[in-house]
């Protein structure tokens, strides 16, 4: 036993250093690939955090924290009513019931 663990655990680093080798070849592929150190170059995801509010990007769109309490309430004053969603749960619920039912007769 002690030996599978010792093996699986060496595996396992094994297969992480793996990980971050490709990772850190793939970035070095990218720059190959434009051919000159470009400042403006982002990475996918950056989060900058300031006093007051939090800012991120994410593919070269800024988002902000505001922008996300904008669309939460837009969201919320929509409401919208979604034909498959409240079929799904009405599916759900009479599944349920049938199998409780089901259950409760086979038990008595």
């Amino acid at each position: 036993m002690k030996m599978f663990m010792a093996k699986s655990l060496a595996i396992i680093a094994l297969m992480f250093i793996s990980v971050l080798t490709g990772m850190e070849l793939a970035n070095n592929g990218i720059h190959k690939i434009k051919g000159y150190d470009d400042p403006n170059f982002q990475s996918a995801v950056a989060i900058k955090e300031s006093e007051q509010n939090l800012n991120a990007t994410f593919l070269g769109n800024e988002i902000s924290s505001h922008d996300l309490e904008a669309k939460k309430k837009k969201l919320e004053e929509m409401s919208a009513y979604n034909f498959f969603s409240s079929m799904g749960k009405k599916l759900s619920d009479g599944l349920t019931g049938a199998s409780e039912k089901l259950i409760k007769k086979v038990t008595e």
